[in-house]
């Protein structure tokens, strides 16, 4: 199920809406190395959130639009508010790779 909080912010989809785009979207984990290491989402980059806040415009562009996932949504949601602050097309997966229902990758 796909969700906007408005016109002025970002949207927030499940992890379920991610089957049949996994391939065709920038999904960006922003857990911390090690945790990304323990399973991922398929085709998801590694990118923490702390190192991604700090210098944006390193990582991602703002043409381009993004899908943030975390373990269970709230580092992504923080994230998400702060890129779209900034300017940067972002989307929350707001239940994170918890409820992810494929094989997580290691």
């Amino acid at each position: 199920m796909v969700s906007t909080l408005g016109s002025d912010t970002f949207t927030s989809i499940s992890a379920h809406d991610l089957h049949g785009k996994l391939g065709n979207i920038h999904l960006i984990d922003v857990r911390e190395n090690d945790d990304f290491k323990e399973g991922h989402i398929p085709t998801s980059r590694n990118i923490p959130m702390d190192i991604l806040l700090k210098e944006p415009e390193k990582y991602i562009n703002k043409t381009d639009e993004y899908y943030i996932v975390c373990q269970a949504g709230v580092k992504s949601e923080k994230t998400c508010k702060e890129l779209w602050s900034k300017g940067y097309k972002v989307i929350n997966i707001k239940d994170g790779t918890d409820s992810y229902k494929q094989p997580l990758e290691r």
